[in-house]
């Protein structure tokens, strides 16, 4: 599976060094560094300044790789300083986002939770139907 990841943060535009901060992250992790796929970003559209963001491809198989990415990008977030958005985009369109604002205060059970959550969003294997926003897990593990 084909997993693209975008970054954006408020009132900076999207991505900025975060895309490139992510990827570093991500190569520390053996079960994801062979997965990660460096892809030029496509060319702006008429009339704009530059790329409309930055991104990172993954390819994925189901199971170990997608639970590590989700927690890799959890960890991530919650050691970033200001807000940050993390936007993984499934090869049927759907379109799962994660915000540093909603993880950074989870304890070690809240973050595992999460993560197991994203890496299920990743694998399902039904037609997408838009955006997933990963809130922080309630007292029963759901949103």
């Amino acid at each position: 599976m084909k997993a693209t990841l975008t970054v954006s943060s408020p009132g900076s535009g999207p991505g900025g060094g975060a895309v490139n901060d992510l990827r570093r992250w991500l190569q520390r992790h053996p079960e994801l560094r062979a997965h990660i796929k460096s892809e030029p970003a496509p060319d702006p559209a008429p009339g704009t300044m530059g790329a409309a963001s930055e991104f990172l491809t993954l390819l994925l198989a189901p199971g170990g790789a997608t639970a590590a990415l989700g927690a890799a990008v959890v960890a991530w977030l919650q050691n970033r300083r200001g807000n940050q958005t993390v936007t993984i985009t499934r090869p049927d369109g759907t379109q799962i986002t994660v915000t540093a604002e909603r993880v950074r205060d989870l304890g070690a059970a809240e973050s595992g939770e999460l993560a197991r959550r994203l890496a299920e969003a990743l694998e399902q294997r039904e037609p997408g139907t838009g955006t997933t926003d990963m809130a922080r897990p309630g007292p029963t593990g759901r949103a």
